[in-house]
């Protein structure tokens, strides 16, 4: 009846193309069909076969890809060159089959090697449910009967020359899995497929083979992740002792694992036993460096330096301090490292440098006699000691001294000897940008840079401005003078002579002079107010003008004084009575009365010179 004309259709290159797959305990089917316009499907053929005893020992997801490549290579004329759609009633398959997505290293062999036969065709893969897959399912659930061909498979022929070579045979490890209380349970899920949800009844120690249950199948009666065996709990100390029989370590032994056996938690298995191994302990190399712990930056200069001793280099020992703080480096050659001349070398640096706070070291016999520790004490210099055989602790000192050593080796051929090199050395590394304060050393611990001949080469602002001073001299005539010339003066005092003669008293500047022009009485000039004379000063001369100071040169004088002579013209004659009795009155030539302080400013009165009466109050 399925055969005939009223159920099967002529195949059609036009229509689309799908094929449905099942499969059972014991047989598998496919059937053929179109997907007609008005969206039903009409057979084009069927096929069924028995599974041979082999396939009969397939998981269930393992029995369903049977039925999907067997499908396909037995309507292969139907199917290649063309797209086509894959249906089946086993949702897992959708994701391991897609053509969208990668082959999965972890997936089971005999699925890997049938994504890639598929890889091979134009196919788009869907998910029916079983109830309406009813035509394969039926079709499996009665195969046709025949003889089925049981060529071996490679992936069996595959584990039997791997776990024959093992002390543990595939054979102990299926009657193993088969008592085992959890894998017993696997193996039930795999063999008869997956729930779709997992039960609450489940126990916790299956959720790792839960979570993997799309990768996980059966082989001769073994459980294997990919191709990987899962091993149960009761051989696995054997497979343990087996893997770490060469002591590789524990990374070798992890990878050595990965392409064997598998179980939950086998990686801290491995490590445990690596742990508890004796020889390992003894002989494993050293462990992976800690996290960097910087120092604490000081707040201030010199406060934390680090010492260290550098040699026999060059013939010599470095005794080496560096800043913490600036960097700053002190270098000292020494010929002896005892505890003495330690103390002496770092005594000379303390009075160099001032006494630091804290000092850090190795743990050189130096540094940890009880000589050295009581110098320190005295000192209040707090000593911190480094770890033994570990210089990282002292690194700025230690880095210092690498970085001595190949400017030193770089400077074997210069001339000079090794202290000429040492300090040539020095002065540069000091005036030098370090690269973690991005500051030079000199800079952060004197406040500047170190002079060098380098400096030469920069304009000199002293001497740019000691140019421009020289050209500001407008005339090419000697204006020195010297005392007991004669000479002429500016005179500013209104209806006088511009010029009156004198004589070079005194030099009180570069261009400044006392000059006298009357005896007793000093005026003082710049040389731009002065000019060479013969004349002599008349030696009778009085001074008449009593509202000018001698000793003033501004022009403000003068006016004052014309403001005071006005004043005095108006007021009555006993403000002009108490005006003579003022310091700034007259200038006498004699030499009896007393002369005015010199640089007096003369006061100028700011009130009328009126008398005022006081006001009289009304006594009511």
């Amino acid at each position: 009846m399925i055969a005939s004309d009223c159920v099967l259709m002529n195949y059609n290159p036009e229509l689309p193309v799908l094929l449905a797959c099942d499969s059972s305990s014991y047989g598998i089917g496919a059937v053929l069909s179109h997907k007609l316009p008005d969206g039903s499907d009409r057979p084009i053929a069927f096929a069924s076969r028995s599974l041979n005893s082999a396939e009969k020992n397939y998981s269930q997801i393992d029995k369903e890809a049977l039925a999907l490549v067997w499908g396909v290579k037995k309507f292969n004329v139907y199917l290649y060159g063309r797209k086509f759609t894959l249906v089946t009633d086993h949702r897992p398959l959708t994701s391991i089959f897609n053509p969208c997505k990668a082959v999965s290293s972890t997936m089971a062999s005999r699925l890997q090697r049938y994504a890639i036969f598929l890889a091979g065709y134009q196919y788009d893969i869907q998910f029916k449910g079983t109830k309406a897959h009813g035509n394969c399912d039926a079709l499996s659930r009665l195969p046709l009967s025949g003889r089925v061909s049981e060529n071996s498979d490679p992936t069996d022929v595959y584990l039997h020359s791997v776990m024959d070579t093992l002390p543990v045979t595939a054979i102990q490890i299926a009657n193993a899995t088969r008592r085992d209380k959890i894998l017993s349970q696997v193996y039930d899920m795999v063999q008869h497929g997956w729930s779709r949800y997992k039960p609450d009844s489940v126990s916790p120690e299956i959720d790792p083979y839960w979570n993997r249950r799309n990768e996980l199948s059966l082989h001769q009666g073994c459980l294997m992740w990919g191709c990987r065996v899962v091993v149960p709990e009761a051989l696995q100390q054997n497979v343990l002792e087996e893997v770490h029989s060469g002591h590789l370590g524990l990374v070798k032994m992890k990878s050595i694992a990965r392409s064997y056996i598998w179980w939950p938690n086998i990686d801290q298995d491995l490590a445990t036993l690596v742990k508890s191994c004796n020889g390992c302990m003894r002989n494993k190399s050293s462990a992976p460096e800690a996290p960097i712990h910087p120092w604490e930056f000081p707040t201030r200069p010199w406060s934390r330096v680090h010492v260290d001793f550098a040699g026999p280099f060059l013939g010599h020992m470095f005794f080496v301090a560096v800043d913490a703080y600036s960097k700053w480096p002190v270098v000292k050659i020494m010929n002896s490292t005892t505890a003495t001349h330690t103390i002496e070398v770092l005594r000379a640096i303390f009075a160099d440098c001032g006494i630091c706070d804290q000092i850090v070291c190795d743990n050189g016999p130096q540094f940890v006699s009880e000589e050295f520790r009581t110098f320190l004490q005295k000192n209040g210099v707090k000593v911190t000691y480094s770890a033994p055989y570990h210089p990282k602790t002292n690194g700025l000192a230690e880095r210092f001294v690498q970085t001595m050593k190949q400017a030193l080796k770089a400077a074997k051929h210069d001339q000079g000897t090794v202290q000429t090199k040492l300090s040539r050395f020095l002065l540069a590394y000091r005036n030098a940008e370090h690269q973690t304060t991005k500051v030079s050393p000199a800079s952060l611990f004197y406040g500047r840079n170190l002079p060098t001949r380098l400096e030469k080469l920069k304009p000199s602002l002293r001497k740019r401005v000691e140019d421009q001073q020289s050209k500001m001299h407008h005339s090419t005539t000697d204006r020195n003078f010297d005392i007991g010339d004669c000479v002429t003066i500016r005179d500013y005092r209104s209806g006088r002579d511009t010029w009156i003669p004198g004589k070079i008293n005194m030099k009180t500047g570069p261009v400044s002079y006392r000059v006298e022009i009357a005896p007793g009485v000093s005026w003082r000039r710049h040389a731009d107010q002065i000019r060479r004379s013969e004349l002599v000063p008349e030696p009778d001369r009085v001074v008449q003008d009593s509202s000018y100071l001698p000793l003033s040169d501004s022009v403000n004088s003068r006016s004052s004084a014309s403001k005071s002579t006005t004043s005095q013209s108006t007021t009555s004659q006993s403000t002009a009575s108490q005006s003579s009795t003022s310091p700034a009155k007259v200038e006498q030539t004699t030499g009896n009365q007393q002369q005015p302080p010199e640089n007096t400013v003369p006061t100028e009165k700011r009130y009328p010179t009126r008398i005022r009466k006081k006001v009289e109050k009304l006594n009511l």
